[in-house]
Formats: C-alpha cells, sequence, structure tokens
C-alpha cells in the first residue's frame, strides 16, 4: 500500500548488515508475523486499565462512551501516521527514527528519552497495581514487604522472558493475548445478553455541560489507549515492516478500542448506576449480575493477571528498543547497542532495575499520591514521541516536490495526521497541570544527558592534533 501523500524516497540504508546468526540463535531470535505484531499493539493498549475503567467514568454518565468514541478517532489517526511513517522508514525505534530523520538528532534524542521514561514508569505502575488483583487470589496486601516483593516478581518474570529472546517475549504475548481476551469477550459479548436499559443512569450525570462531561470522561480514558506505536517502535523484529507494521497498528487499535467499547456498554447495561460508581470492581460485578454467584472476582482477577503479565512483556521489549535505537545513532551510551537472542538486554536489564527501584521507593514511602503523579507523567511524556512523529509525517507531506505530490493522498494523510496531532495535546490537556510539570523537570534532565553524549561525539569525531 503507498502510504504518503507523496512518492517516497528511496529506503535508506541499513545502519548495519545484520550477519548471519550464529549457530543456535535462530531457535531464539525470530521476527514477529502479523498475529504476533497485532498481538503485541493490542496487548500493550489492554493493560490491567480495562478492568477498572468502566466505574472510573460511570461518575460521567453515559457520555463517556461518546468520549470513547472520539478518543477512538484519534488513536486510530495516529496509528494509521505511524503505519504510514513505519513504510517510510522501517526500522527498530518507532517515533526516535521517524522524528530524527526529520528533524535532527536533538528532536530524535528527546522523542527516544521521553519515551524510554514512559515505558519504566508505566511498568512500575502496572505491577503495583497488578498487586490489587492478585491479593484477590493470593492475600499479600497485608503486609507492606510481601505486597512489595510480589510487585517485584511481577515485574520480573517478563523481563526474564526477554532475556530468554524474541521467540519467547512473541509467544508470551500471543498466549496472553488470546487468554485476557476469553473473559474480556465474555463480558463484551455476553453482556449484551443481559443489558438491561435501567441499568444506565443519566446521560449527563455531571450537570454541566456534555462538552465539559466528555472532556473530563477523556481525561481518564487518554491513558488506556497508549500504545498504538508498539508495532512500530519494533518494525526491526517485525517481518516485512513496510506492510506488517501498518496493517498491525491499525487492525491492533481497532480491536483494542472495540473491546473497550463493548466492554464498558455492557458493564453500563447489566449494573446498575449507582451501584457501578461505587464498585471496585466492576467486572466482577457485571459477571455476578450476569450468572448469580461470587466466582466473578476470582475470574475477573485471574484476567487481570494475565492481561497485566502480557502488557508488561510487551512493554518490556519497548522499554528497551528505543534506547537501542538510539544508541546505534549514539545518542544513549553505547552499552545500549547490545543484543543477545534478538534482545537489547542491557535496555532491558536497565529498565527493570528502574521499575523496580520506584516500585520500592511508592512501598516505601507509603504515598499513592506521590506514584499517581509520576503515572500521569507518563500520559505527557508519551505525548512527546508522539507529537514529533507526527509533525514527522506533516513535514514529509508538505515538503514533497510538486511534480510527484498525488493531491487527493496528500489531503487525505493531511487530514489523518492533522487529527492525530489534535489528539497528542489532547493528551497533553488530559494529564493535568502537576504531570505536565513534573514531565517537563523530566524532559531537562535528558538535555543535560543530551549534552554529554553530544560532546562526546564531537570529541570522538575530532582528529587529534599531531
Amino acid at each position: 500500500m503507498h502510504v504518503t501523500g507523496t512518492v517516497p524516497p528511496p529506503a535508506p540504508e541499513p545502519r548495519e548488515t545484520p550477519a548471519a546468526p550464529a549457530s543456535g540463535s535462530t531457535r531464539h531470535a525470530r521476527r514477529f508475523g502479523l498475529p504476533v505484531a497485532t498481538a503485541l499493539v493490542m496487548g500493550n493498549i489492554i493493560g490491567g486499565g480495562i478492568f477498572l475503567l468502566p466505574a472510573s467514568v460511570a461518575p460521567f454518565g453515559t457520555v463517556s462512551l461518546l468520549a470513547f468514541g472520539v478518543l477512538t478517532v484519534g488513536a486510530v489517526a495516529l496509528a494509521l501516521v505511524f503505519g504510514r511513517l513505519a513504510a517510510r522508514d522501517p526500522r527498530t525505534g518507532g517515533p526516535y527514527v521517524y522524528a530524527r530523520g526529520a528533524f535532527g538528532d536533538f528532536a530524535g534524542f528527546l522523542a527516544a528519552w521521553a519515551y524510554w521514561i514512559t515505558t519504566w514508569v508505566s511498568n512500575a505502575a502496572l505491577a503495583v497495581a497488578a498487586v490489587g488483583y492478585l491479593d484477590v487470589l493470593i492475600p499479600v496486601g497485608d503486609h507492606r514487604w510481601t505486597a512489595c516483593l510480589a510487585a517485584l516478581v511481577i515485574q520480573w518474570l517478563p523481563a526474564l522472558a526477554n532475556f530468554a529472546g524474541t521467540r519467547y517475549v512473541g509467544a508470551v504475548q500471543l498466549v496472553s493475548t488470546v487468554l485476557k481476551f476469553a473473559p474480556l469477550l465474555l463480558v463484551a459479548v455476553g453482556g449484551l445478553f443481559f443489558f438491561d436499559s435501567g441499568n444506565l443512569g443519566p446521560f449527563n450525570a455531571t450537570g454541566g455541560s456534555g462538552i465539559g462531561a466528555v472532556s473530563a470522561a477523556a481525561a481518564i480514558l487518554l491513558f488506556s489507549y497508549l500504545g498504538v506505536e508498539s508495532a512500530a517502535v519494533s518494525a526491526g523484529e517485525v517481518k516485512d515492516p513496510r506492510r506488517t507494521v501498518g496493517r498491525a497498528t491499525v487492525i491492533g487499535t481497532a480491536g483494542a478500542a472495540l473491546v473497550y467499547l463493548l466492554g464498558t456498554l455492557s458493564v453500563f447495561g447489566t449494573v446498575a448506576h449507582d451501584r457501578l460508581v461505587t464498585s471496585s470492581a466492576p467486572f466482577s460485578d457485571a459477571v455476578n449480575a450476569m450468572f448469580g454467584g461470587a466466582w466473578g472476582g476470582w475470574a475477573v482477577a485471574l484476567a487481570a493477571l494475565v492481561s497485566m503479565t502480557g502488557c508488561l512483556n510487551g512493554w518490556t521489549l519497548l522499554s528497551a528498543q528505543t534506547p537501542y535505537a538510539a544508541a546505534k545513532d549514539g545518542l544513549f551510551p553505547v552499552v545500549f547497542a547490545r543484543k543477545r537472542r534478538g534482545v537489547p538486554t542491557v535496555g532491558v536489564g536497565v529498565t527493570v532495575v528502574l521499575a523496580s527501584l520506584l516500585t520500592v521507593y511508592n512501598y516505601t514511602s507509603g504515598s499513592a499520591k506521590v506514584f499517581e503523579v509520576l503515572v500521569l507523567v507518563t500520559t505527557f511524556t508519551a505525548t512527546v514521541p508522539y507529537l514529533l512523529a507526527t509533525a514527522a509525517q506533516l513535514f514529509h507531506l508538505l515538503s514533497g516536490q510538486g511534480e510527484r505530490v498525488d493531491r487527493a493522498r496528500l489531503v487525505r494523510d493531511g487530514v489523518i495526521a492533522s487529527v492525530a496531532a489534535a489528539f497528542s495535546l489532547w493528551l497533553v490537556a488530559g494529564a493535568g497541570y502537576a504531570a505536565v510539570y513534573q514531565g517537563v523537570l523530566f524532559l531537562f534532565a535528558g538535555v543535560l544527558v543530551y549534552a554529554v553524549m553530544a560532546a562526546r561525539r564531537r570529541r570522538a569525531q575530532t582528529p587529534t592534533a599531531p
């Protein structure tokens, strides 16, 4: 599929010529096909948040379903942009590669740095949230250090799968995605047969303007769509990335959106609104309302753990891919460029250590608010690479030579890129002032790192006087 408004230039020369794999290495390093790439996208978008979303947006009323629709349009537009950019430059790194190719080293570094922060902070948040579901099955939440140890184990198990090689990463991702969708589809589809419109409650429960209610609900839902870039970031490990990345990104994003929307609608229709507003396990309440009994809590807790493990598995790989791509260009320390069995193992190790330290800090500080702000920071930091990637697409569209421009395709791609840019800006607004403030501090710390790396590169390139 031709994916840009202009005829793309010849593909850039690869930065490295892949050598013939050593004997036995192909057993562990394997490129992802369309099914695994799609599972990577869906698994990373759908983490554990879906199990809490219906209760989180219930106070706004069914207008939150409209917010879902608006956000889905923006997320699909962003997915299309990533697909087009991956067709132009199908290298590992995603937004980093696109930003650097369009605007130079500094923009590329900012994209890589911000995305890296997003991944390891999100991993810590996901592991801590998973402990809450584990506590339903095995009591671990009564003691702080037991809960902390459980969170660390939940983080390190996916990291070990990554150390084993891309073959095992893909297998875990595919299996966890399939397993998590069984209970989700049970509620999303089965709940429609038990749907009672009397449970929906008011359309706009806030009593204010409809636009304000949509925006308020969207602010909560925005974080749920992070991960649309998953296949693009791992493009170097995908078979035929020029075609596969775009398809996997759009299919995975649309599939995740469908599950989100149907799941939330079914819960809204099976659980009374006044009960849903105060629910701490909305999917459990929905299953209990559908079939009776109290086994729903166990089933949903198990599904949530499977979902989060698969999500951590995919995000752990992504957390190492962007530093790997930046290190190959001299913008991150060279140690991040080491690969073993198809996986940048140093990046995986550093990421899981940082996430573990943040997890320990969260439990020792005893303050959930500090950690919640850090989680919101990921919404802001993710918009930096999103906006830079979208800007790169607009740059390519607007800088094409006149005689090479397909006008209809240019307009179409321009509209898609504009919608993606608006979606990214909405992410910034949804993160809130405190998160933006904290996120800017993280970015400024990155500027200092860039200064050190740029100075080293300049020194290495300057000939020594005789």
